[in-house]
């Protein structure tokens, strides 16, 4: 089973977490081009020295979601430009005088990793640099900032006053906020009990896997999805774990989530043993069997470790939404059969920037709470109590929430 990681190359496992465990890269510097130095402007405030330096990843798209809200996903990149230990003490996220997002002390190392390090931190030590993953959630109705700008609080037991005093708060990486609206897709599966495995917003495998390709960091697994299909009475497989046939969802119907022409085709890799951690991949091997598709406006859909031989699609046919083009499989870097989707900005399915999109339709059976031992164990997820499915609409599903998803939406 694949457990909570915050880094991996294409974390694609089952539960939620990265695909297998597998060692894999885990960060560098920055997606995209690196941002060009500010020109101070005659009516700029004061020059002051900022210890930590910082910067945004990308710039945040807005995207609704299945809570209500509307969420501003990215990543801060900080790096400690002294001789000695800095401690970060607070961090807030603010559109003008208005706070959107305040992490105290005790909630900012929660959500920051050093590089290469998967553990929790609120220390940088001399020189190093570290990720800081954000969910700024809007209530409805909120206005949505056209910039972002933050406050970070730093400690230092080595001050060097004037200059550096002992504890100080930068006003560091302002980030504008994308005008572009995600993508309005379809489900790419059908039926009920869909569980969004390893989805957003928290520091998911997906989300944490910052991958260093050609001298950058490329967070194409933003917004990804783990597709598991829970039984009735809510487990994942039955009989033996390492059983393929054991999982009854193994072989569904892949369904293009929109029209467009196919871009890329990866088949012939064999069906892994689920729970046996794949090694030695290389790092086009990472997805398995997949379908990148052209879904236009600068949207690439990859459909990733399909089952050998079911690709009924070749690069340059046209999809029609809706339309089958392979099955459901446990290939390249997994734990267990699932459908790993993500919207993202190239048609490589790592090399690129993670995009946001929701779905046209479905119905929201639950948000299950952490089940991951239970499933990867044979066990039954814990399921709330019944209630009436909430129909949705051009919203994003969230991490941990069960889903229908309609056979002709």
């Amino acid at each position: 089973m694949t457990f909570r990681r915050p880094t991996a190359l294409l974390a694609v496992g089952v539960m939620v977490a990265a695909c297998s465990s597998a060692p894999a890269p885990e960060t560098a510097t920055t997606t995209g081009t690196s941002p060009a130095p500010a020109t101070p402007a005659a009516t700029a405030e004061p020059s002051v020295l900022t210890p930590v330096i910082a910067h945004a990843v990308a710039e945040p798209i807005p995207v609704p979601a299945t809570d209500g809200k509307t969420h501003l996903v990215y990543e801060l990149a900080l790096t400690n430009t002294l001789s000695q230990d800095v401690t970060l003490t607070s961090l807030a996220v603010r559109d003008g005088d208005r706070t959107l997002l305040d992490l105290p002390a005790d909630a900012i190392g929660a959500w920051t990793r050093l590089f290469g390090t998967p553990s929790p931190t609120t220390v940088l030590g001399p020189a190093q640099s570290a990720y800081v993953w954000l969910d700024v959630a809007l209530t409805d109705g909120a206005p949505v900032p056209e910039r972002l700008t933050h406050a970070l609080g730093i400690s230092l037991r080595q001050p060097q006053p004037p200059l550096i005093p002992a504890t100080l708060t930068e006003n560091v990486a302002p980030v504008a906020v994308q005008k572009r609206r995600p993508i309005v897709i379809r489900p790419p599966l059908t039926g009920p009990n869909w569980l969004d495995a390893d989805g957003c917003c928290g520091i998911s495998g997906h989300r944490g896997a910052l991958n260093p390709i050609n001298g950058q960091a490329w967070a194409a697994e933003r917004f990804a999805i783990d597709y598991l299909q829970l039984t009735p009475d809510g487990r994942l497989f039955t009989g033996a774990s390492t059983d393929l046939a054991g999982f009854p969802y193994y072989g569904a119907d892949i369904h293009a989530v929109a029209d467009g022409p196919v871009v890329s085709v990866a088949d012939g890799m064999p069906e892994a043993v689920p729970f046996a951690a794949p090694t030695g991949l290389a790092l086009d091997q990472y997805p398995g069997n997949h379908v990148v598709q052209d879904l236009g406006d600068g949207n690439y859909a990859l459909y990733a470790h399909l089952q050998t031989g079911s690709i009924a699609v070749k690069p340059g046919d046209r999809l029609s939404a809706g339309q089958v083009l392979a099955r459901l499989g446990n290939t390249g870097n997994t734990d267990a059969p699932h459908l790993h989707f993500h919207v993202m900005s190239t048609p490589d399915p790592l090399r690129a920037d993670g995009l946001p999109f929701v779905f046209s339709s479905f119905d929201l059976q639950a948000t299950l709470p952490d089940s991951q031992d239970a499933l990867s164990a044979g066990r039954p997820a814990t399921m709330p109590p019944p209630s009436p499915p909430r129909p949705q609409r051009d919203v994003m599903p969230l991490q941990d929430d069960l889903m229908t998803y309609a056979a002709n939406p």
